[in-house]
């Protein structure tokens, strides 16, 4: 019978859905996504930029090693003389009405309680925080463009299946026209395809706006224009590679993520900060020299001159002995959050392996339902050939076959967004 002939045909085009594209877009596979955004996206652009601060404060801390030079000059003019000496009631000198002062010196710290060095490290540490840092950005860019990404793919394929029963519909739509002029089957099954078309528009009209904000969105995170771009991923109905070979022991790879990691540079940087602390409250030694110039009595006067310096913060203990137990008490922090957040980063790890497996699980359940299905739809599409079922109950089998098919695009698409989020987690790109 032609309506049977239809209904195998919506089965067979829906089991091979081909992907919309524009001609004049450009295809970008889920690689090439993530690697515009890498290069484009703000974000990335930002922790490149945190990254380059960090490594200038370390250059400007790593001067303090080299000695501080600076230069002085002065000069006065006066109406009077500045010093008057009485030889005698008839004879007065007078002295400095004019003079220039100037000198270059230059100084070097011999011991600083430790400061230098402790800086220096300090900003090690910091240029280290700022490197894992952009690997995390880089980490969340990725599985952003992951999930819009599938998004897309997801939505292009609820299109095609609503376009490829639209297409079906049409002509379930004819025939049945004929059979009502033909006197063979009721107006109601007429309605019925009617309503049911309507209610495919409607949808096709959701999923397309839906399509068009997610193509803008991920055009967006990816530094294009939204127009210019269309993704390359078919889904057939097959079932993707299991998770098993992405296993690895949470306890083994907990040395192998960025957030393990700063916490630990976080600890490294309280420890300094401590030292730090204690060493503004030791004495600073610095030597130095340089050369001066004076004329103040109308004579040019050069000379060499050497000098030590020892300075003793007596009164600062009094405050400093505060701080340093202040930055030892943040020390103990920093090593009770990473103990803390060590243990929550292992049951991260398990809980987003435990997520990955069942939405493996339920890609498989989504394949069986399309299956069941696609059977239900041969038997029904017998059945009303037959006349014994419904109209009604022959678009219901369709809007199941629909609906196993939307499920599996989205069990799918989650999968691979479960598969990047494990990976992640556990410390790999």
């Amino acid at each position: 019978m032609k309506r049977k002939n239809i209904i195998s045909l919506f089965l067979l085009s829906a089991g091979c859905m081909l992907p919309l594209c524009a001609s004049a877009q450009h295809v970008y596979s889920l690689d090439e996504c993530i690697e515009a955004a890498l290069d484009n996206n703000v974000r990335m652009k930002n922790a490149q930029n945190n990254l380059r601060m960090a490594e200038h404060s370390k250059q400007e801390a790593f001067s303090k090693y080299f000695p501080t030079v600076s230069a002085m000059g002065s000069g006065f003019l006066a109406d009077k003389s500045l010093v008057r000496m009485g030889l005698s009631p008839e004879m007065q000198m007078a002295f400095m009405k004019n003079g220039l002062v100037g000198d270059v010196s230059a100084t070097l710290p011999l011991f600083t309680g430790g400061q230098i060095v402790n800086g220096n490290k300090l900003a090690k540490v910091n240029v280290e925080v700022n490197r894992l840092q952009q690997r995390q950005s880089q980490n969340e860019v990725t599985l952003t463009v992951e999930n819009y990404f599938w998004q897309v793919v997801m939505l292009k394929e609820k299109l095609q299946t609503i376009s490829t029963l639209d297409k079906q519909l049409t002509q379930l739509l004819q025939d049945v026209e004929t059979s009502v002029q033909a006197g063979v089957t009721t107006r109601n099954d007429l309605l019925q395809v009617q309503l049911r078309q309507n209610e495919i528009q409607s949808k096709r009209i959701q999923a397309e706006n839906m399509l068009s904000l997610s193509r803008s969105m991920l055009a967006q995170y990816i530094g294009h224009p939204a127009d210019s771009i269309e993704v390359a991923a078919t889904l057939k109905d097959t079932l993707p590679q299991g998770p098993e070979g992405l296993y690895t022991p949470p306890e083994a790879a907990l040395a192998t993520t960025n957030e393990y990691n700063i916490l630990q540079q976080n600890v490294k940087a309280s420890s300094l900060q401590h030292k730090m602390a204690i060493g503004k409250n030791l004495p600073t030694i610095a030597i130095g020299g340089g050369y001066a110039y004076e004329n103040l009595l109308g004579k040019d006067h050069t000379f060499w001159l050497g000098f030590a310096t020892v300075s003793v913060p007596i009164s600062g203990w009094w405050g400093g002995s505060h701080d340093i137990q202040r930055q030892k008490l943040q020390l103990r922090n920093a090593e009770n959050q990473l103990a803390d957040q060590s243990q929550l980063l292992v049951i991260r790890m398990k809980h987003t392996w435990d997520d990955l497996n069942d939405a493996y699980k339920q890609v498989k359940i989504a394949l069986l339902s399309i299956e069941q299905a696609k059977e239900n739809l041969r038997l029904n599409t017998d059945y009303y050939a037959a006349g014994t079922c419904t109209m009604s109950d022959l678009l219901d089998a369709q809007s199941l076959y629909q609906q196993s098919r939307d499920k599996y695009v989205e069990t799918y698409a989650q999968y691979e967004v479960k598969k990047r989020e494990y990976l992640q987690v556990t410390g790999r790109p």
